[in-house]
Order: structure tokens, then C-alpha cells, then sequence
């Protein structure tokens, strides 16, 4: 699989600098941000299972690689009932990631390798074992340390029927019976039960919990479940069943409520207020881009991810049409437009887009493609390892709360999630010495990064040639794009100094050379003119 054609006139590979001070400003409008899931990405002390200092480690790839930032998922003190997303204290480390002291190491470590650090803060529900919700447990009813959570009496001649009804996302209803006879909401696990974000206190406090990691150095935060937190006047009824996926597009009474933007533009307030670019990322579900867009007015948060591109079949009609969706609901409020393949709640697209060679091929297309868009990108850890889902889990290992219900999910969402391969050998192939916490396949040894560094034909060499040459070709990043004209099957989009041709059909197709071929994720012979552009690749051209 040939990539780079030819070389572009440039310097030295990029190796990312110490970040001075005040620099970069809007530096997440081009920005490449690396996903990094806690619990999977490097184990430090051996005991299985991702922390801290596993991370801290493994900076320096992330730096070659050529991320800007990188997420990392919760790592707060949690009972782990989701994988950390069910926190009982938000300014603790859990003893399982490490320490706040490692927290901080880490953040500085980023920096001095010009890596900004994005956390992770789940704002609509705590867990069932945090202070306030023991506190609402012991409480009367009606009590006023219920209040900071919805608590409500039952239907039926004995309250036995939940207050209405919604469902979890994870399945089954989303009311749960304290012995007293109360229920209490929770759109997600019992062990996560949601804020009432009208209580002032929920408000103050999280301003505080922000402001802490903030005073830590962190660049900024993903907001989790960013369109939850406010729920429509009376919780009504919805009136039909199956009425929320985990990410979908329905109109729901507890989803995407305007009184979301109340509380985002306070939070962009607050973090305009600190040194250093500071932004907030929306984890937003709405029903359609121009709702999605609110997120991300001049007022309110920096960057919303795009799960209608995440969701979109490998079709070039349907991609074009959610690309210029996006961009135009984008545009009309000034923000860039984030694009994200995979992440740690859905399939990985290497299996969503058909699997083994032919899923590689499209899933190693659809990267350039996305590169090649404006606005920023998030990469999920593993893909640019063209790691695919993990299918044959046992039942048994599963830790997916979904899996355990009966889920509004297919329940799986541990397959996304596996411990990657660092080296071709070893107990856990690099990923620490103490094993995984869920198992990784034999085949995982040919897709570590010890086995791809430096073969041409990698994914991950792949990825590492885009990365580089985002940065280096002046065009690519933030800024304009216009649509060229090419045959049914085909995306030919033009960028400043830049074209990017890409053939979803399961033939090659024969095009005019645009210009210079720089790279292509599959191997690629122009004659004369014209160029055959392989099934299910793409190609940059310099102009």
C-alpha cells in the first residue's frame, strides 16, 4: 500500500515543541485531538488495567504521531458501574488511575511536549455512592437533599408505577425505587442517577469543580452528555417505547432542551476567564445539524462533535450531503465544524464499514478524508492502528452496564474498547505487564505499533504522513473548501493548495491528474493524464 508519492518540499519531520505562552489563538479550529480511554491506552503499574502514568509514558508518541491535545476519559474516584463515567468524587483521582499527583505530572509532561490536555466531566448525573446522592438517600421525602436530584413519587394506588416514561439508554426504564417509596431519574445505569440542574448549588459546585482542574493546568474539558442536563418543564410522557439510542436523532423531552445553552454559555464565561485558550467540547446529540450548531454559537462552547459524519454509510452521495450539512450549519455561527470517526461508545469504523481488507481499505480512506476537511478532528486511540471491533468477547468479561439490561444498545460496547497492542509480543503486547482487563486477539500482535513503525504500507504510518503533512501543506486545517466536479461514487473536494479525491465504489474509477500526488492510502500508478483511482482509496494532490 504505497502512501507517500512523492515528497513534499518541507523541513525535517515534525517533532511538537515545548508551547509558549499566550500562543495559538483558536487553536482548536484545526486542531488534531487524540481520544485516549483511560483504561485502555497504557498500563503503568501492572495491574491490567490503564492510569496515569501508563498515559504520561506514552506522551511522546502522541507527540510523533502529530496530535495537538489529547482527551482522556474520567479518571475520577468512581465505583467504575460505567467505566468511570459514574463519579463519586470529581476532584479525586480513583486509586485505580493513580493520584491527583499524577494528574498533574501528566498535564505538565503534555505541555512540555506541546500537547494541550482536554478531561473528561460528566456533569448530568453523578454516582449513586457520591456525597449528595448518600446525603438524598438518608433524607426524608421531600427532603430538601433530594432536591439536587429528581426524585418523584410513583404512579398507581401505591406508587408502584414509575413517575412516566422514559427510558434508560442503556435499557429498561429509567426510574429507579428507593425503599421509602421515592423514585429517582437516571437516563443512564441506576448507579448514575441525573443533577437537577435547576438547583443552584448543582450550578455553583460544578463551576467549582471546573475551576479546579482549571487552576491544575488542564486546556480544557469534553462535556458528557452536553444536551441532558436539562430536562422539559413537568418530565411529560413521551408516549411510545424504544424512544433514545446512544447516539440518535429523536425529539425527547430530556434531550436537547434549550435550557442547556443557559448553563454553556456560563461555562464559556468562565473559561474566557483563564489564560491560554481554554476550551469546552460538547458531547451533543441533537435531531438535526442546525440544532447541533446552537452548541457552538460565539457565546457558548468551543467544539461540538459531528455524529451525523461519525454515523454516515460509506456512500459518496450521502457523505457529500452530511459534509455540506455540517459545514453550513457550522458556518452559520462562526464555529468550525469537529469531525470523528470513532470513539469509545460505538463500533470501530474499520467493522462499521465492512471489515477485514475491505473495511480497512475504506476506513484507511475515510481518515483522509477527514483530514482533509476543514475544521478540527478527533482520532480515537487504535484507529490509526486500523484496529477493528473485538467481536467474540466473552460474555463473561463484559463490563458494558448495557450488556446487563435489557439494553436500549445492541450492548457491546466493550469491543471498542480492548487495551491496544504496543509491541508484537508479551503478555499483553506492550500494553503493560500485568495482562488486560479484557482480553486482546492473537491477530492484534501484526497491528502493534512496534510492528507498524516504519513500514510504508502501515496504517499507522498512514496516519502519521497525514498528520504531518496537515500541518505542512498550508491549505489543510481551518479555512475554505469547494466541492469539483467527479463521476457517481466519487469525492473530489478542492482546498488552498490541495485536492482530495476519494472512490467509495468497489471498482476503481479513471480521473484527470489534478496535480501532484503527495499521498494515497492505497497503491497508486499515474500515466500520462488520467490516474486510476483504486476501489475504496483516496489520493491528496498538490496544486
Amino acid at each position: 500500500m504505497t502512501q507517500e508519492l512523492a515528497p513534499v518540499t518541507h523541513g525535517t519531520a515534525h517533532t511538537a515543541a515545548a508551547r509558549p505562552e499566550g500562543a495559538d489563538p483558536g487553536w482548536w479550529r484545526s486542531a488534531v485531538i487524540y481520544q485516549v480511554y483511560v483504561r485502555s491506552f497504557a498500563d503503568g503499574d501492572g495491574d491490567g488495567v490503564g492510569d496515569l502514568p501508563g498515559i504520561r509514558a506514552r506522551l511522546p508518541y502522541l507527540a510523533e504521531l502529530g496530535a495537538d491535545a489529547v482527551w482522556l476519559t474520567p479518571f475520577y474516584a468512581s465505583p467504575q458501574a460505567d467505566g468511570g463515567y459514574d463519579v463519586a468524587d470529581y476532584r479525586t483521582v480513583d486509586p485505580l488511575f493513580g493520584s491527583l499527583a499524577d494528574a498533574d505530572d501528566l498535564v505538565r509532561t503534555a505541555h512540555e511536549l506541546g500537547l494541550r490536555v482536554i478531561v473528561d466531566i460528566v456533569p448530568n448525573h453523578t454516582s449513586e455512592r457520591h456525597a449528595w446522592f448518600r446525603a438524598a438517600l438518608a433524607d426524608r421525602r421531600g427532603g430538601p437533599d433530594r432536591e439536587r436530584y429528581h426524585f418523584r413519587p410513583g404512579k398507581g394506588g401505591r406508587g408502584e408505577l414509575p413517575p412516566n416514561d422514559w427510558e434508560s439508554v442503556f435499557g429498561g426504564p429509567a426510574w429507579t425505587r428507593v425503599p421509602d417509596g421515592d423514585w429517582y431519574l437516571h437516563l443512564f445505569a441506576p448507579e448514575q442517577p441525573d443533577l437537577d440542574w435547576d438547583h443552584p448549588e448543582v450550578r455553583e459546585e460544578f463551576d467549582r469543580i471546573l475551576r479546579f482542574w482549571l487552576d491544575l493546568g488542564v486546556d480544557g474539558f469534553r462535556i458528557d452528555v452536553a444536551h441532558g442536563m436539562v430536562k422539559a418543564p413537568g418530565l411529560p410522557d413521551i408516549g411510545h417505547q424504544e424512544q433514545v439510542k446512544l447516539i440518535g436523532s429523536q425529539v425527547l423531552p430530556f434531550f436537547d432542551q434549550d435550557g442547556v445553552h443557559e448553563i454553556h454559555r456560563s461555562w464559556r464565561r468562565l473559561l474566557d476567564g483563564y489564560p491560554g485558550q481554554r476550551i469546552g467540547v460538547a458531547e451533543a446529540w441533537a435531531p438535526t445539524p442546525e440544532r447541533m450548531a446552537l452548541y457552538v454559537r460565539p457565546d457558548e462552547l468551543h467544539q461540538a462533535f459531528n455524529f451525523h459524519f461519525l454515523r454516515c454509510d460509506w456512500d459518496a452521495a450521502a457523505m457529500r450531503a452530511v459534509i455540506d450539512e455540517s459545514l453550513a450549519a457550522t458556518v452559520s455561527v462562526g464555529a468550525p465544524t469537529t469531525w470523528v470517526l470513532s470513539n469509545h461508545d460505538v463500533v470501530r469504523h474499520v467493522t462499521r464499514y465492512g471489515g477485514g481488507a475491505t473495511g480497512l481499505r475504506r476506513a484507511r480512506a475515510a481518515a483522509m478524508l477527514m483530514l482533509a476537511l476543514p475544521g478540527s478532528v478527533y482520532v480515537y486511540q487504535g484507529e490509526e492502528l486500523g484496529l477493528p471491533e473485538v467481536a467474540d468477547l466473552p460474555d463473561e468479561v463484559r463490563q458494558d452496564p448495557s450488556f446487563f439490561r435489557d439494553n436500549g444498545q445492541d450492548g457491546l460496547r466493550d469491543g471498542c474498547r480492548v487495551p491496544i497492542p504496543w509491541t508484537a509480543g508479551g503478555s499483553s503486547y506492550g500494553f503493560g505487564s500485568g495482562g488486560s482487563w479484557l482480553p486482546q486477539p492473537a491477530s492484534w500482535a501484526g497491528l502493534s505499533v512496534e510492528a507498524q513503525t516504519g513500514d510504508p504500507a502501515s496504517t499507522l504510518e498512514l496516519y502519521r504522513a497525514a498528520l504531518r503533512l496537515r500541518r505542512e501543506l498550508p491549505g489543510l486545517g481551518d479555512g475554505p473548501m469547494r466541492w469539483l466536479d467527479a463521476p457517481q461514487g466519487v469525492l473530489a473536494l478542492s482546498r488552498p493548495g490541495l485536492v482530495c479525491t476519494v472512490n467509495t465504489r468497489s471498482t476503481p474509477v479513471e480521473l484527470p491528474v489534478p496535480g501532484r500526488p503527495v499521498l494515497s492510502s492505497e497503491p497508486v500508478a499515474p500515466t500520462g493524464g488520467n490516474i486510476r483511482l483504486p476501489a475504496d482509496s483516496c489520493i491528496w494532490w498538490a496544486i
